[in-house]
């Protein structure tokens, strides 16, 4: 069924369907209490002019089975634009028969056609180990001297205002 699946590229009215997958992947993973994103979101700034990602969804027999979200990254380190994938979700019947690797593909291809990019960067959760083994194999590699790290809420607020004061 899989290597029948279509990818294409997603557009305004897939929002709610995008915002759905995402769900399913952020409950997937132990993150459903803190998942924010609604067809809202998605549509506000998935699409547009200032879109701040691009989105891939797989469907098979007119059905969405798989999504990946990705944007532009650049890297000094490497001297070259690459793309950072978000979000990378294939529905679980669907899964083992290459889609997932389709749409990594996908957006290597389309990154490297539209803004020249040369590698894909993007994190595991560590508590994935199936996703951890499915990167592995294409040959995706850890960087040992990379952590990830986040500000957020209210100390993302609070430096953004000590900015803005000192202004």
């Amino acid at each position: 069924m899989t290597a029948r699946a279509v990818i294409r590229e997603a557009v305004p009215e897939d929002a709610e369907v995008m915002a759905r997958m995402l769900r399913r992947l952020a409950e997937t993973l132990g993150d459903a209490a803190v998942f924010a994103s609604d067809a809202g979101t998605i549509r506000t700034h998935g699409f547009g002019p200032d879109a701040r990602f691009r989105g891939l969804i797989a469907e098979a027999a007119g059905a969405p089975v798989g999504l990946v979200l990705y944007f532009p990254h650049f890297s000094t380190t490497r001297g070259m634009p690459g793309a950072y994938v978000l979000d990378l979700w294939v529905d679980p019947d669907h899964r083992g028969g290459g889609l997932g690797e389709r749409l990594i593909a996908r957006v290597a291809e389309r990154a490297a056609r539209d803004w020249g990019a040369g590698y894909i960067l993007l994190t595991v959760h560590r508590d994935n180990p199936r996703a951890a083994r499915f990167y592995d194999r294409l040959g995706f590699a850890e960087q040992v001297n990379d952590a990830p790290m986040v500000l957020k809420g209210a100390a993302f607020a609070a430096l953004a205002r000590k900015m803005g004061a000192a202004a």
